[in-house]
């Protein structure tokens, strides 16, 4: 059976159980496996006798068992486990006397306490792997990593007792060493099988073959409750067997060598199809050949060589299976690499196809209805405002399709400089197209643009399109739209309905891209009749860093609109401790006197339901939706190292895989955390409470019908339900001039900038007005200095950059928390802005040679399935 990244593990893994979990992880394909990169990886451990060991410090050694014995636990249920080990063979070989130790497991399964009696007869050679510690005056390790040692067959003249044998040099120091097992290996026979037919199944053939796979660095993965890092680990070591790997990845950058340590066949019970199994004899050069094959490289060989990088199948098996910590971090380079050069290949190709459409030219005209539309405003456009405008006007001039991000602020003057485009569109004889993400949006602008432009000559038809009208409503709208009459036509995601014609659309304008897809967005590409494209004008309210900006929307030209108009207070943003009672009654009482002088307030919440497991589609508490799960992320100062320091944070960011926004314990588990906060509880909760008697209270969801949604924004701005809780579905849009208080629960585990948003509902009206941010945070925890930014921050831009210090791009610009996957796992928008610069140069270079990349099959097919991958570039946290 041939093996590729896209074979399913569901084929290849007959443990069910393993599947499942694996799933639940976002591990389908064997493709998904390999990409499930590790957040650390611990440094080599050492060799040591028993004689030598250091309470608290892990190391390594060889020894015997001399006895064994089970001891029921009569105070508590389950049992002990008690082997007594010798290690004088071992411990010769370092110039140490001989000494024993106990080797202690617990349990409360008896099946799991005799399955440990078979591996640890008396006389079976082991090699032990753990953190010594003193119990009744005697060394014990609890609970230490085993690997049982085939017995040497008679007459192959070597076992325990051949380790004085050549061991001169074996101190069994690693580290410096340009090979760290070698004086290790040194020590220790040749490699010898166990006796054909043994009943029990040994973990390695040879001492030296098990000290160098306890010894070897290992790679921590994320982990759950139902599958260990080990068990991921084991899996993806399988796979990469099965692809024909026999080797691991050594320090002088080969697939394999001599004395490499072997990669363990899978066992059959675990693994169904075993690729070439029955070539047992596989030479190292073979195996490396093999593992090539079945990973080509995506990276073109002349960029590979040139930056000195790995070979892809190289990388994830330095990364799985790596022979130094050094060699880890290499291959998490040359990979991180491999996206930047796809990501940025794949936006030039995106620009170059957009540059080679047509699309209708519309000229400015004399008297045109844009500068009536500017003539009649009662404000004073901004400088910046009438260049962007000017901007614009000149890339519907031409032929060929406008593709532009307008980035600004909640209530910067996008929606205006949006209506000068449409008119200009309009003016020319076609139609344009605002797309919102929800009715109630859709709704507002509308209303907004029909007022604005009711008193132009001639009249502009502006026509409403959502999925919750009436039919009647509806069939009127889609003919207005398919008569191809000059006009703007306010629409939700029905724009993107096959019922939804539009023959003379000539520009489409997408307010907040996120909640769209690129599918989507070309599906508008079909509404014309003459083939033609529409220029695209794509608004968000989420700030970017220009860096990220650069990067991520790299085929559109790109303007920002940095002013705010005059009148509007600063908000005065609170960080409150939930656990602080008074403080808690006191934000109430504010609220309460500020629904009393006639103001609104928002109380939002990440989840619906109390019983919900995830957070609303896309709230962005990524520690909810687990987004990060598929990602590599590093727990930082939590995470403890093999050797039992404490790994720091200049030391994660050296390896680059990073994500502050969940908690892992130092086996890569999610460590459990208060459940979130839901509406139904929120609401039920505060209508109790003394503060609040005699207020109406209403609530708002994206379960709510289109209708219900309407009505609800009505009462609540009209005043009859003063105080709205709701989800993060008010986040985008919403215009309340009355509001002036939002109270944000769980707001420790938002994205800074999906705060940022929310704190913009507020303050609208040119009132005083207030966010609170509810917290549970850990004291000194990231999520404290999270907020510590928001609280001293109103800046979009300088929010939008921690966010990304803090996160890396994978969440903010990435598009997991949408429902989608990222391609991008271990690219650093901001801390790898010269990789990603250099990749881009290279990209275009190559491009320019080849524009089809017809001689690059493999990175062709990797730069389709990044578009695909991404349809969503950027999400609202």
């Amino acid at each position: 059976m041939s093996i590729t990244m896209g074979t399913t593990l569901a084929s290849l893994v007959t443990n069910k159980r393993r599947v499942s979990a694996l799933k639940s992880l976002g591990i389908v394909t064997v493709g998904d496996a390999l990409t499930y990169y590790p957040f650390r990886v611990t440094e080599p451990v050492p060799l040591r006798a028993i004689r030598e060991a250091a309470p608290g410090q892990q190391m390594a050694f060889a020894a015997v068992i001399r006895d064994m014995r089970v001891v029921p636990m009569n105070a508590r249920r389950g049992y002990r486990l008690e082997a007594t080990v010798d290690d004088a063979d071992f411990a010769r070989s370092r110039r140490v006397p001989g000494s024993t130790a106990r080797l202690t497991f617990f349990s409360y399964r008896k099946s799991y306490v005799d399955w440990v009696s078979v591996r640890l007869r008396a006389g079976t050679s082991v090699v032990v792997s753990g953190m010594p510690g003193e119990y009744m005056g005697q060394l014990q390790f609890t609970h230490p990593e085993i690997l049982t040692v085939a017995p040497v067959p008679a007459g192959a003249g070597a076992g325990l007792e051949g380790y004085a044998r050549g061991a001169a040099s074996g101190n069994g120091a690693f580290a410096g060493s340009a090979d760290p097992y070698a004086s290790a290996q040194s020590a220790y026979p040749p490699a010898a099988t166990a006796p054909s037919g043994a009943a029990l199944k040994y973990d390695a053939d040879t001492v030296q073959e098990a000290l160098t796979r306890v010894c070897r660095p290992r790679p921590v993965y994320h982990a759950s409750s139902r599958i260990s890092s080990e068990h991921i680990h084991e899996t993806i070591l399988g796979l990469l067997w099965m692809m024909g790997a026999r080797t691991s990845s050594t320090p002088d950058g080969q697939l394999a060598g001599a004395g490499a340590a072997g990669i363990v066949a899978p066992a059959t019970d675990t693994i169904a199809v075993q690729n070439g199994e029955e070539k047992s004899g596989t030479t190292a050069e073979s195996g490396a050949e093999a593992l090539s094959q079945s990973i080509p490289d995506v990276l073109p060989e002349s960029v590979r060589k040139a930056k000195n990088l790995m070979h892809r199948a190289e990388a994830f098996l330095a990364i799985h299976d790596p022979a130094s910590t050094a060699r880890f971090k290499e291959a998490i380079e040359t990979l991180r690499y491999e996206e930047a050069f796809v990501s940025q290949t794949s936006l030039l190709k995106a620009r170059s196809h957009a540059h080679k459409s047509a699309a209708h030219s519309c000229p400015l005209v004399t008297d045109s209805l844009r500068d009536q539309f500017i003539a009649s405003l009662p404000f004073s456009l901004t400088a910046g405002q009438q260049q962007v405008i000017h901007d614009i006007a000149a890339d519907l001039a031409h032929d060929w399709p406008m593709q532009r991000l307008l980035q600004g602020e909640v209530g910067s003057g996008k929606t205006v400089v949006a209506l000068a485009a449409m008119l200009q569109a309009v003016d020319a004889g076609y139609q344009a197209v605002l797309v919102a993400p929800t009715q109630v949006l859709a709704e507002q602008h509308a209303e907004t643009i029909g007022r604005m432009v009711e008193q132009l000559k001639p009249a502009i038809p502006v026509t409403l399109l959502t999925g919750g009208m009436k039919l009647a409503a509806r069939r009127k709208a889609l003919a207005a739209a398919s008569s191809g009459e000059p006009g703007i036509i306010v629409a939700t995601h029905a724009a993107f309905s096959k019922t939804f014609q539009a023959p003379h659309l000539a520009l489409v304008v997408i307010d907040e891209q996120h909640r769209f897809g690129v599918e989507q967005r070309e599906s508008l590409n079909a509404k014309t009749d003459d083939g033609t494209t529409p220029h695209l004008l794509v608004m968000t309210a989420t700030p970017i860093p220009r860096t990220a900006a650069m990067t991520w929307f790299g085929d559109l030209d790109i303007s920002w609109l940095t002013e705010l108009p005059g009148g509007r207070k600063p908000i005065r943003t609170v960080v409150v401790n939930e656990a602080d009672a008074a403080t808690m009654g006191r934000m109430f009482a504010h609220i309460r006197a500020r629904v009393d002088a006639g103001e609104r307030a928002y109380i939002v919440c990440p989840r619906i339901d109390a019983d919900d497991e995830g957070n609303e589609g896309g709230s962005g508490v990524s520690a909810a939706a687990g987004s990060a799960r598929g990602r590599a992320a590093a727990s930082g100062s939590s995470a403890r190292t093999a050797a039992g320091g404490r790994a720091t944070r200049a030391a994660a960011d050296a390896i680059g895989i990073d994500d502050p926004y969940e908690t892992f314990d130092e086996n890569g588990e999610t460590v459990a955390r208060p459940p979130l906060h839901a509406v139904a509880e929120i609401a039920d909760r505060l209508q109790k409470l003394p503060q609040f008697q005699g207020i109406r209270f209403a609530t708002l969801t994206g379960r709510d019908k289109d209708d219900v949604k309407t009505q609800v924004m009505a009462d609540f701005a009209g005043g009859e339900t003063p105080i709205l809780v709701s989800t993060t579905v008010i986040e985008v849009g919403v215009d309340v001039k009355q509001a002036s208080c939002i109270v944000i629960f769980d707001a420790d585990r938002y994205g800074l900038s999906q705060l940022h948003q929310l704190r913009g509902r507020v303050g609208r009206g040119g009132t005083n007005s207030w966010a609170f941010l509810i917290s549970r945070a850990e004291p000194g925890s990231p999520a404290e200095q999270r907020l510590e930014v928001i609280h001293h921050s109103l800046d979009g831009a300088e929010i939008a950059q921690a966010d990304l210090e803090f996160r890396g791009a994978g969440d903010v610009l990435g598009d997991a928390q949408s429902g989608g996957k990222s391609s991008l796992k271990l690219l650093r928008v901001v801390k790898d802005a010269d990789m990603i610069a250099d990749a881009r140069t290279r990209a275009e270079q190559l491009l320019a040679a080849d524009p089809e990349l017809a001689d690059e099959v493999q990175l062709a097919g990797a730069v389709l399935d990044f578009t695909r991958g991404n349809e969503t570039f950027l999400t609202s946290s």
